[in-house]
């Protein structure tokens, strides 16, 4: 955490990765506006309260939450997964707030030869101490990229010749009839509303898990797990 004015510029200004950014509402600062839009690093405005909860000390209006990992162009990685021969296998989380079931997807992800999660820039957890420790070390292992617009990610990947699935409940086409051999890309969404409508509209296919007890759905961390695994055990014995 780095709190007070000339520290967050200087953050800024570094080479460091900012995770979040939060800055009292109705603060003007031209100079941490201005850095902040040219390292695309989204201001998120709040009440003093949660600046004061967040520490005690004179933060003067802004904190900014500093990325204990390093993030990577979604370019670079599908470049360095054909130069080794391999087929793209992404992971796309929309909206996925809790730390804990992010860390959890990571750790799975990296187990299951996912060679890439990609998080948007605005409404995802913050990468932390928490999630570092729930995903086990795995984030330290996976590649993890921060695109402003998941829309224009998907749109990407399929220029790119891959095919992007989606996991959601409003659909009746099941996990286990749907081909996930091939460049994939996997997308999972938020805990609250699921993956978003413009989303759900973009994909090439969506997929459900069959869910045969009582309850209407699973724990975003779980459906990610059986999801990736059912393409683990397609991509290893060619369906």
């Amino acid at each position: 955490m780095v709190f007070g004015i000339q520290s967050v510029i200087e953050t800024l200004k570094s080479d460091q990765q900012i995770d979040k950014l939060y800055m009292e509402k109705g603060l003007s600062n031209p100079d941490i506006q201005n850095l902040a839009f040219q390292n695309r690093v989204t201001i998120q405005r709040v009440p003093v309260e949660k600046l004061d909860r967040m520490t005690r000390k004179n933060h003067q209006g802004v904190i900014c939450m500093v990325s204990p990992i390093h993030y990577v162009k979604l370019s670079n990685v599908i470049a360095d997964v054909h130069e080794r021969g391999e087929t793209p296998f992404l992971l796309l989380l929309d909206r996925i707030t809790d730390v804990r079931n992010f860390g959890a997807i990571a750790r799975t992800a990296e187990c299951s030869g996912v060679q890439c999660i990609v998080i948007p820039g605005r409404g995802a957890a913050a990468i932390n101490s928490d999630a570092m420790k729930t995903s086990s070390g795995a984030l330290n292992h996976i590649s993890v990229c921060r695109e402003y617009d998941l829309a224009d990610t998907v749109k990407y990947l399929q220029e790119s010749g891959i095919r992007v699935i989606a996991c959601t409940e409003k659909t009746y086409r099941d996990l286990y009839a749907t081909d996930m051999t091939g460049p994939l890309a996997v997308i999972m969404g938020s805990e609250e509303d699921g993956i978003s409508p413009e989303l759900l509209r973009m994909v090439d296919t969506h997929v459900r898990i069959p869910l045969l007890g009582e309850v209407g759905s699973l724990n975003v961390s779980v459906a990610t797990g059986v999801v990736l695994y059912e393409a683990v055990r397609q991509r290893s014995s060619g369906r």
